[in-house]
Protein backbone atom coordinates (compact mmCIF):
# COMPACT_ATOMS: atom_id res chain seq x y z
CA UNK A 1 0.00 0.00 0.00
CA UNK A 2 1.22 3.43 -1.06
CA UNK A 3 0.91 6.78 1.77
CA UNK A 4 -0.75 9.18 0.21
CA UNK A 5 1.54 11.56 -1.73
CA UNK A 6 2.79 14.98 -1.11
CA UNK A 7 0.69 18.06 -3.08
CA UNK A 8 2.90 21.18 -3.52
CA UNK A 9 1.55 24.09 -2.76
CA UNK A 10 1.15 26.38 -5.68
CA UNK A 11 0.29 30.13 -4.66
CA UNK A 12 2.52 32.43 -6.18
CA UNK A 13 6.01 33.00 -4.35
CA UNK A 14 6.17 29.38 -2.84
CA UNK A 15 9.09 28.20 -3.31
CA UNK A 16 8.71 24.58 -2.20
CA UNK A 17 6.61 22.17 -1.45
CA UNK A 18 4.60 22.53 1.49
CA UNK A 19 4.20 19.31 3.79
CA UNK A 20 -0.13 19.20 3.96
CA UNK A 21 -0.98 17.64 8.15
CA UNK A 22 -4.66 16.55 8.30
CA UNK A 23 -5.57 16.96 11.98
CA UNK A 24 -8.21 15.05 13.62
CA UNK A 25 -9.39 17.01 16.71
CA UNK A 26 -12.79 17.49 18.44
CA UNK A 27 -12.39 19.84 20.65
CA UNK A 28 -12.51 23.27 18.62
CA UNK A 29 -10.49 25.33 20.62
CA UNK A 30 -7.55 22.65 20.19
CA UNK A 31 -8.24 22.12 16.67
CA UNK A 32 -7.87 26.33 16.08
CA UNK A 33 -5.07 26.11 18.29
CA UNK A 34 -2.83 23.52 16.43
CA UNK A 35 -3.90 24.67 13.18
CA UNK A 36 -2.80 28.17 13.67
CA UNK A 37 0.69 26.89 15.18
CA UNK A 38 1.28 24.73 12.49
CA UNK A 39 0.03 27.23 9.50
CA UNK A 40 2.06 29.86 11.28
CA UNK A 41 4.82 27.01 10.89
CA UNK A 42 4.56 26.99 7.07
CA UNK A 43 2.36 23.77 6.81
CA UNK A 44 -1.17 23.25 5.22
CA UNK A 45 -3.13 22.36 7.23
CA UNK A 46 -7.12 20.44 7.11
CA UNK A 47 -8.68 19.94 10.21
CA UNK A 48 -11.62 17.69 10.95
CA UNK A 49 -13.65 16.74 14.22
CA UNK A 50 -14.47 12.90 13.33
CA UNK A 51 -13.58 9.87 11.44
CA UNK A 52 -16.31 10.71 9.36
CA UNK A 53 -15.12 13.94 8.36
CA UNK A 54 -11.68 12.28 7.69
CA UNK A 55 -13.04 9.63 5.63
CA UNK A 56 -15.02 12.39 3.50
CA UNK A 57 -11.54 14.27 3.05
CA UNK A 58 -9.08 11.44 2.40
CA UNK A 59 -9.95 10.38 -1.19
CA UNK A 60 -9.72 14.38 -2.54
CA UNK A 61 -6.55 15.10 -0.71
CA UNK A 62 -2.57 14.38 -0.53
CA UNK A 63 -2.00 14.02 3.06
CA UNK A 64 1.91 13.54 4.56
CA UNK A 65 0.85 13.16 8.35
CA UNK A 66 -1.93 12.63 10.60
CA UNK A 67 -2.54 13.95 13.71
CA UNK A 68 -5.25 12.29 15.25
CA UNK A 69 -7.12 12.49 18.53
CA UNK A 70 -7.23 9.53 20.51
CA UNK A 71 -10.83 10.56 22.26
CA UNK A 72 -13.28 10.93 19.54
CA UNK A 73 -16.72 11.19 19.08
CA UNK A 74 -17.88 7.89 17.05
CA UNK A 75 -14.82 5.96 15.97
CA UNK A 76 -11.80 6.81 18.45
CA UNK A 77 -8.62 7.36 17.42
CA UNK A 78 -7.48 3.66 17.41
CA UNK A 79 -10.16 2.30 15.62
CA UNK A 80 -9.32 4.78 12.79
CA UNK A 81 -5.75 4.34 13.03
CA UNK A 82 -6.48 0.58 12.55
CA UNK A 83 -8.54 1.53 9.33
CA UNK A 84 -5.77 3.80 7.96
CA UNK A 85 -2.87 1.22 8.63
CA UNK A 86 -4.89 -1.39 6.66
CA UNK A 87 -5.43 1.29 3.68
CA UNK A 88 -1.66 2.71 3.52
CA UNK A 89 1.27 3.83 5.46
CA UNK A 90 0.29 7.79 5.71
CA UNK A 91 2.69 8.84 8.94
CA UNK A 92 0.20 9.48 11.81
CA UNK A 93 1.02 10.92 15.31
CA UNK A 94 -1.70 10.09 18.25
CA UNK A 95 -2.65 13.14 20.60
CA UNK A 96 -4.31 12.30 23.71
CA UNK A 97 -4.41 13.72 27.25
CA UNK A 98 -4.57 10.11 28.52
CA UNK A 99 -0.87 9.27 29.32
CA UNK A 100 -0.87 5.69 30.06
CA UNK A 101 1.59 3.58 29.15
CA UNK A 102 -1.02 1.07 28.02
CA UNK A 103 -2.33 3.71 25.69
CA UNK A 104 0.96 4.47 24.42
CA UNK A 105 1.86 0.54 23.39
CA UNK A 106 -1.68 0.19 22.11
CA UNK A 107 -0.52 3.30 19.67
CA UNK A 108 2.80 1.39 18.50
CA UNK A 109 1.08 -1.73 18.33
CA UNK A 110 -1.73 -0.42 15.88
CA UNK A 111 1.32 1.42 13.95
CA UNK A 112 1.52 5.13 15.54
CA UNK A 113 4.38 6.90 14.35
CA UNK A 114 4.48 8.70 17.92
CA UNK A 115 2.12 9.51 20.38
CA UNK A 116 2.07 12.93 21.97
CA UNK A 117 0.36 13.51 25.52
CA UNK A 118 -1.66 16.53 26.10
CA UNK A 119 -1.09 19.68 27.08
CA UNK A 120 2.19 19.70 24.90
CA UNK A 121 4.52 22.53 24.04
CA UNK A 122 4.66 24.18 20.61
CA UNK A 123 8.49 23.02 20.07
CA UNK A 124 7.76 19.64 21.41
CA UNK A 125 4.52 19.03 18.59
CA UNK A 126 6.58 20.87 15.88
CA UNK A 127 9.71 18.52 16.72
CA UNK A 128 7.85 15.37 16.33
CA UNK A 129 6.33 16.39 13.31
CA UNK A 130 9.23 17.15 12.19
CA UNK A 131 10.94 13.85 12.90
CA UNK A 132 8.66 12.05 11.90
CA UNK A 133 8.29 13.75 8.30
CA UNK A 134 12.19 13.86 7.94
CA UNK A 135 12.20 10.21 8.47
CA UNK A 136 9.82 9.92 5.73
CA UNK A 137 10.99 11.44 3.10
CA UNK A 138 15.15 10.67 4.11
CA UNK A 139 15.10 7.75 0.90
CA UNK A 140 14.95 9.83 -1.58
CA UNK A 141 17.97 12.38 -0.07
CA UNK A 142 20.37 9.14 -0.87
CA UNK A 143 22.61 8.87 -3.68
CA UNK A 144 21.85 7.56 -7.24
CA UNK A 145 24.19 3.94 -6.27
CA UNK A 146 22.30 4.33 -2.98
CA UNK A 147 18.99 4.32 -4.25
CA UNK A 148 20.11 1.44 -6.36
CA UNK A 149 20.36 -0.95 -3.99
CA UNK A 150 18.72 -3.94 -2.50
CA UNK A 151 18.95 -5.39 1.05
CA UNK A 152 18.40 -9.19 0.91
CA UNK A 153 18.42 -11.45 4.29
CA UNK A 154 16.88 -14.80 4.19
CA UNK A 155 14.71 -14.63 1.29
CA UNK A 156 13.43 -11.09 2.24
CA UNK A 157 13.93 -7.73 0.18
CA UNK A 158 14.20 -4.23 1.29
CA UNK A 159 14.47 -1.85 -1.75
CA UNK A 160 16.34 1.16 -0.17
CA UNK A 161 15.05 3.71 -2.60
CA UNK A 162 10.73 2.69 -2.31
CA UNK A 163 11.07 0.98 1.31
CA UNK A 164 9.01 -1.75 -0.21
CA UNK A 165 9.56 -4.88 1.68
CA UNK A 166 9.11 -7.93 -0.03
CA UNK A 167 8.98 -11.72 1.46
CA UNK A 168 10.32 -14.84 -0.09
CA UNK A 169 7.46 -15.28 -2.32
CA UNK A 170 7.56 -12.09 -3.67
CA UNK A 171 4.83 -10.85 -1.73
CA UNK A 172 4.63 -7.03 -0.60
CA UNK A 173 4.48 -6.19 2.98
CA UNK A 174 3.70 -3.11 4.38
CA UNK A 175 5.52 -1.47 7.06
CA UNK A 176 4.87 1.99 9.21
CA UNK A 177 7.73 4.40 9.71
CA UNK A 178 8.98 3.12 12.93
CA UNK A 179 9.16 -0.52 12.00
CA UNK A 180 11.04 0.53 8.58
CA UNK A 181 13.45 2.19 10.78
CA UNK A 182 13.93 -0.30 13.66
CA UNK A 183 14.11 -3.34 10.83
CA UNK A 184 16.99 -0.56 9.12
CA UNK A 185 18.80 -0.52 12.22
CA UNK A 186 19.07 -4.29 12.40
CA UNK A 187 19.95 -4.87 8.63
CA UNK A 188 22.84 -2.54 9.37
CA UNK A 189 24.40 -4.04 12.22
CA UNK A 190 23.58 -8.10 11.46
CA UNK A 191 24.83 -10.64 13.77
CA UNK A 192 25.40 -7.83 16.96
CA UNK A 193 23.50 -8.06 19.67
CA UNK A 194 21.71 -4.29 20.21
CA UNK A 195 20.26 -3.28 23.74
CA UNK A 196 17.36 -1.68 23.98
CA UNK A 197 19.07 2.04 24.98
CA UNK A 198 20.99 1.34 21.71
CA UNK A 199 18.15 0.57 19.36
CA UNK A 200 16.65 3.99 20.67
CA UNK A 201 19.95 5.65 19.64
CA UNK A 202 20.01 4.37 16.28
CA UNK A 203 16.69 4.66 15.28
CA UNK A 204 17.01 8.41 15.61
CA UNK A 205 14.59 9.04 18.25
CA UNK A 206 11.94 7.62 15.84
CA UNK A 207 10.08 5.53 18.62
CA UNK A 208 7.12 7.14 20.22
CA UNK A 209 7.40 7.60 24.20
CA UNK A 210 10.60 5.89 24.18
CA UNK A 211 11.02 3.15 26.93
CA UNK A 212 11.68 -0.43 27.60
CA UNK A 213 8.52 -1.61 26.76
CA UNK A 214 8.01 0.35 23.88
CA UNK A 215 11.12 -1.16 22.05
CA UNK A 216 9.56 -4.52 23.08
CA UNK A 217 6.26 -3.45 21.57
CA UNK A 218 7.42 -2.20 18.06
CA UNK A 219 10.59 -5.42 18.08
CA UNK A 220 7.53 -7.87 18.37
CA UNK A 221 5.44 -6.19 15.59
CA UNK A 222 8.34 -6.26 13.41
CA UNK A 223 8.73 -9.91 14.46
CA UNK A 224 5.27 -10.96 13.54
CA UNK A 225 5.55 -9.20 9.85
CA UNK A 226 9.07 -11.77 9.52
CA UNK A 227 7.24 -14.80 10.55
CA UNK A 228 9.59 -17.49 9.33
CA UNK A 229 8.08 -20.99 8.23
CA UNK A 230 7.61 -23.32 10.78
CA UNK A 231 10.68 -25.18 11.42
CA UNK A 232 13.05 -22.27 10.46
CA UNK A 233 15.21 -19.89 12.74
CA UNK A 234 13.88 -16.34 13.37
CA UNK A 235 15.15 -13.57 11.52
CA UNK A 236 15.53 -11.42 14.59
CA UNK A 237 16.81 -13.72 17.28
CA UNK A 238 16.27 -12.66 21.20
CA UNK A 239 19.07 -12.86 22.92
CA UNK A 240 18.41 -13.21 26.77
CA UNK A 241 19.42 -10.35 29.31
CA UNK A 242 20.91 -8.39 26.42
CA UNK A 243 18.73 -7.46 23.27
CA UNK A 244 18.15 -8.40 20.08
CA UNK A 245 20.00 -9.56 16.89
CA UNK A 246 19.27 -9.90 13.60
CA UNK A 247 20.25 -13.37 12.88
CA UNK A 248 20.40 -13.56 9.46
CA UNK A 249 22.82 -12.74 6.84
CA UNK A 250 22.10 -9.42 5.15
CA UNK A 251 23.89 -9.11 1.60
CA UNK A 252 23.63 -5.89 -0.64
CA UNK A 253 22.35 -6.04 -4.21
Amino acid sequence: MKRWLMERDDRPGAGCAQEHILLIEDDDGMRVLVTRLLRESGYRVTGCRSGAEMWSLLPGKSVDLVLLDVMLPGASGFDLLRALRSKGTVPVIMLSARNEEADRVLGLELGADDYVAKPFGRPELLARIRAVLRRTTIAPAATAAERAQVLTFAGWRLDLRSRQLTDPGGAAVDLSGAEHDLLMVFLEHPGRVLGREQILEMSRGRLAAPSDRSVDTLVSRLRRKLEPPEGTLPVIKTVRGSGYMMAAKVERA
